[in-house]
């Protein structure tokens, strides 16, 4: 009997195990283009992660903001392509942070902060729907899909233009080069050419999976990124 439920108990270690790990994986084509996968769907690594790494405990296959703060790279990023999927609570409110110069900043002013933010928070104001650049640019609405859910989520950062596809809609498409705060406070991070990319937490529990990233010079970089999962899923 002993020697049955170990089994079982085993195979459902294994099977969760694998679930996170399928859950939490390049494809193809996006291993082929060279994307770095940041979680492995079982802990968040000191060695890819730091700050408030406490802040988001994984779970089977994801990790959930509770006591929040900054959880920020290692590596900092100054042109990339960054691909992630998040889950919102009803008034669930967090952020991706980028260029940062330094983990433990305000990245909505030292750096550049992307609103992830639920459509139930309805006294935000357009600056700061999902997936604005916070104070600068507002996003489009409309592209979340109900809380509770899984939403994908696509951010290419190439010098001063930026853009953020949220479930297959493009939300922002934005050059910043000249932009200005359209509330009053300074932007100084808006000129940052590289920093540390990240989430934002304020401890609601917003989940988070299938995080990679990968580093590009160019605009052919995205373009051969495409061609690649074109020829997959043409």
């Amino acid at each position: 009997m002993k020697k049955i439920v170990f089994l079982v108990c085993a195979l459902l270690v294994v099977t969760g195990i694998c679930r996170g790990q399928e859950q939490n994986r390049l494809s193809v084509p996006e291993q082929q283009a060279g994307f770095e996968l940041l979680f492995d769907g079982k802990t968040l690594s000191p060695t890819i992660w730091q700050s408030a790494i406490d802040g988001y405990p994984s779970y089977d296959g994801f990790f959930r903001c509770e006591k929040g703060g900054n959880l920020m790279t290692r590596k900092t990023y100054d042109n990339f392509v960054f691909r992630f999927e998040f889950k919102l609570p009803s008034r669930g409110n967090n952020g991706l942070g980028i260029r940062a110069p330094k983990p433990d900043c305000d990245v909505a002013y030292s750096g550049i902060e992307l609103q992830i933010l639920a459509e139930d928070y309805t006294e935000a104001a357009e600056w700061q729907k999902h997936g604005s650049i916070y104070g600068v640019v507002p996003a489009k609405t409309g592209a979340l899909k109900p809380n509770g859910e899984w939403n994908t989520e696509e951010v290419i950062a190439l010098g001063p233009k930026i853009k953020v596809v949220v479930n297959g809609q493009v939300i922002v498409d934005a050059d910043i080069t000249d932009a200005k705060p359209i509330h009053e406070a300074e932007h100084p991070g808006l000129q940052n050419k590289t920093g540390f990319l990240g989430f934002l937490g304020h401890g609601d529990p917003v989940e988070f999976r299938n995080v990679r990233v990968l580093k590009i010079t160019d605009a052919s970089d995205v373009e051969r990124l495409f061609e690649l999962e074109k020829a997959v899923n043409p």
